[in-house]
């Protein structure tokens, strides 16, 4: 399924990949494919920013901008919030301009 043609904010750092296959474990979309022992992105259109295989990877290879893309819209519909964030409070998903992503930390 793509959600929309290349805006997905997902980045892959192949030289840090371990090859442990976690992200291919916890992406509903399936993304990613281990191909010599690293993970490759298959897919980068499918991916819905849930930011699950930035969380789990041991070794900070990949990086989204979670919050951003359709897995927030819909979790929010489901709970009926109106607004695009999972919080007021929460500058994290709301495109917060001074968070960084890892590389440029």
């Amino acid at each position: 399924m793509v959600y929309l043609k290349d805006v997905v904010t997902l980045r892959l750092d192949c030289d840090a990949c371990i090859g442990c296959g976690r992200c291919l474990e916890v992406c509903p979309h399936g993304v990613f494919v281990l191909e010599a022992d690293k993970c490759r992105i298959v897919d980068r259109d499918a991916c819905m920013e849930c930011g699950a295989c930035a969380r789990n990877c041991p070794v900070n290879a990949l990086w989204v901008k979670n919050g951003v893309g359709c897995a927030v819209g819909i979790l929010n519909s489901a709970f009926g919030r109106k607004s695009s964030c999972c919080g007021e409070s929460q500058a994290c998903c709301c495109g917060d301009p001074k968070a960084e992503s890892p590389a440029e930390k």
